[in-house]
């Protein structure tokens, strides 16, 4: 896998240096995943590669082929050369090429560095008393940021944050919570009863920021940055958009 990487970055440094469009994408085991190619020209051929090894080709009224691994679980879109890659494996990390050709007869390439990632791990919630507020925080074990939506079963608001603090006043202790995180198309969650959290009454003013660094620490980030995150809603936008995408593109020279 890391010499398809380093591959992948000599490829995109030598595409940058050409002008042409290289961006990276992300996936998930398990996941289909769809390239997000947006072509606005009408298309007369079209050539995909990984690792500059060919894995799709189509022409004109011919029928798509398709080589390798992508035999059965391939489908590309003539139309708009969007490539689909179903139930995605850690052997599809890789830097594909979409090389093709429009109706005017000019021909332009788009590269594309693909990284599969394990999903995340089912979420915890770990809560309790802070001065006059109940904190939760949702964990879970993944290597990008994820978003957050929390719901409660009488609490009328939702919360989009990896951390909660609500007034003590604002709540029962009856009450369940439920974290869901998303990433991509990968969506789990858990729940609990406020009951834990009000069991102990335990004050965790400094016990919620350790919790916070260690989470920082582990995926290699400052405290700092995970606040930041939890406060701002943290969702990033690697999640792959629907075919397709609009990028600018530029002609292979």
């Amino acid at each position: 896998m890391r010499s398809s990487l380093s591959l992948g970055w000599l490829l995109c440094f030598v595409a940058f240096l050409a002008h042409i469009y290289c961006e990276d994408v992300f996936g998930i085991v398990g996941e289909n995943f769809t390239f997000p190619v947006k072509i606005d020209q009408k298309i007369v051929e079209i050539i995909w590669t990984k690792n500059k090894d060919k894995v799709a080709e189509w022409e004109g009224q011919n029928k798509t082929t398709y080589f390798t691994s992508l035999r059965n679980r391939g489908l590309l879109n003539e139309e708009n050369g969007c490539l689909t890659i179903f139930d995605l494996e850690n052997n599809d990390t890789g830097t594909y090429m979409l090389d093709y050709v429009d109706s005017m007869k000019k021909s332009y390439v788009l590269t594309f560095r693909l990284a599969v990632l394990a999903p995340p791990s089912e979420p915890e919630i770990r809560c309790n008393i802070s001065g006059d507020n109940l904190v939760l925080v949702c964990i879970s074990d993944f290597q990008k940021t994820l978003h957050y939506t929390w719901n409660f079963s009488r609490f009328p608001d939702t919360r989009h944050t990896q951390e909660v603090v609500i007034s003590k006043k604002d709540v029962d202790a009856s009450e369940r919570a439920a974290c869901f995180i998303r990433f991509s198309q990968t969506e789990k969650s858990s729940e609990i009863s406020l009951t834990q959290c009000f069991s102990g009454r335990e004050d965790i003013s400094g016990k919620n920021s350790s919790l916070l660094a260690k989470h920082a620490d582990d995926h290699g980030l400052n405290e700092g940055e995970v606040t930041q995150d939890a406060e701002g809603g943290n969702e990033e936008q690697l999640s792959n958009p629907p075919c397709c995408s609009t990028e600018a593109m530029e002609e292979k020279r």
